[in-house]
């Protein structure tokens, strides 16, 4: 828990006097009395390792006795039945640090105690509506209380302004949960290229994915896996369907584990005979070379934006070689030319959450990198079967390649480095 303390300590001295509230995520309901599968709000789970539902993070620096104080489920054995064990008051001091804990029942009556008297609550607004009342509800009756000298915070502060900012800058245990994640989603994308073949349906290659997840340890999905075959991997976010896979077509696959709480994300796109036609091959050519020149870039000081003018150069460059952009290179970049073969960004930010928190602008401009920063970079190429103006041939070719990059103090390091790529490393997996 050492991990988590130190996270503790880090928000504290960044928040001064003031005092930050973090609840959990809300349960959901799927249909009628079925839940979806719980999973903690990222924030509160990155300062105290819970995951269980109802509860609240209070961190204080106004009470010496209780920095960390804990709202949480009571325990209550006929519960505990239907749901299994839970932390409760004693398990949120013992197991989980809190200096105080209490029942998340006895929230409206206690919390007024930790914000009266408050001059800033450092708060995520509009995020969490439940909570939101009962936040507001505590407000109300602090404000209620100003003539007896109790003042409700003045100011509230986005609790993400330093959380966040932490967030993004990964420790070496971080790193090391997400290079074993890494190493997952290396293995399913592995068991994708051996097992997939003309008659199979896409669902039956998404089922092998989530096998391997669970086999080897990971507790989810980092996101609904993308599993799109032949004119469905032209899709962005093409879901896993009930299409029966065709000789001589592409398979796309976007899908990555998540392992304690973090995660990986890959795209691969592969022949399903094992052998790519002239045509995929060279689609595939143009977004490889884009891909490698991108991550080549990565180092301390580059930006995303520098990274993805790149990849939109090496790729229109790749566009015009192979005859589906004609004319100048510039003025093809310029007019956007490029934009119906490639329309979604390079790279985003990734740790907890696939699409990570962070800021992307720091003063109005782009952010540079710095070490310990984890990005994607994923370039593609997406031919729609309705793309009237090449010729039929090419249509119906979709390719992404996408691998998670840790900027490091000279460069960087691609976490998912083993995951075939390469021409004859992808057919060599597919055999």
């Amino acid at each position: 828990m050492s991990e988590f303390a130190a996270r503790r300590t880090q928000l504290l001295d960044a928040i001064g006097d003031g005092v930050a509230v973090f609840p959990s995520a809300p349960l959901a309901v799927r249909n009628h009395d079925v839940e979806y599968p719980y999973r903690q709000d990222s924030d509160l789970y990155y300062l105290t390792g819970l995951d269980e539902p109802e509860s609240v993070l209070v961190l204080t620096n106004q009470h010496a006795e209780h920095r960390m104080v804990l709202f949480v489920r009571r325990k209550k054995r006929e519960r505990e039945i239907w749901d299994g064990p839970r932390a409760g008051v004693e398990g949120a001091v013992e197991a989980f640090g809190a200096d105080v804990a209490f029942p998340i029942d006895e929230l409206p009556k206690r919390l007024p105690d930790y914000l009266g008297n408050v001059e800033r609550l450092h708060y995520r607004l509009a995020q969490n509506d439940k909570a939101d009342a009962q936040l507001f509800d505590c407000l109300n009756l602090l404000r209620r209380g100003g003539r007896r000298g109790v003042m409700a915070p003045e100011t509230i502060i986005d609790s993400s302004m330093h959380l966040h900012e932490m967030r993004l800058r990964k420790s070496e245990a971080e790193l090391a949960t997400m290079r074993r994640a890494a190493g997952i989603t290396k293995e399913a994308h592995l068991r994708a290229m051996q097992i997939a073949s003309p008659g199979m349906h896409e669902y039956e290659i998404d089922a092998e994915l989530l096998h391997i997840f669970r086999k080897h340890g990971s507790e989810r999905p980092a996101y609904e896996s993308i599993v799109g075959s032949g004119p469905n991997a032209t899709i962005l976010h093409y879901r896993a369907g009930d299409r029966v896979m065709n000789d001589g077509e592409l398979l796309l696959i976007d899908a990555g584990c998540e392992l304690g709480y973090y995660a990986s994300d890959v795209t691969r796109t592969f022949p399903v005979n094992g052998k790519f036609s002239d045509e995929q091959r060279a689609v595939y050519e143009v977004v490889l070379r884009a891909q490698k020149a991108c991550i080549e870039e990565v180092k301390p000081g580059a930006t995303l934006e520098a990274l993805h003018d790149g990849a939109v150069r090496s790729i229109t460059e790749g566009l015009i070689d192979i005859g589906l952009l004609e004319g100048d290179l510039d003025a093809l970049i310029e007019d956007k030319k490029y934009e119906p073969f490639y329309m979604h960004r390079t790279s985003h930010w990734l740790g907890m959450d696939v699409h990570d928190v962070g800021h992307y602008y720091v003063d109005g401009k782009h952010r540079p990198l710095e070490p310990n920063f984890v990005l994607t970079v994923e370039p593609g190429v997406y031919i729609g079967t309705d793309a009237e103006e090449v010729d039929e041939r090419w249509r119906g070719i979709g390719v992404r390649i996408e691998d998670d990059v840790l900027v490091t103090k000279s460069g960087h390091e691609v976490l998912t480095a083993g995951i075939p790529k390469e021409i004859d490393e992808v057919e060599a997996a597919c055999a």
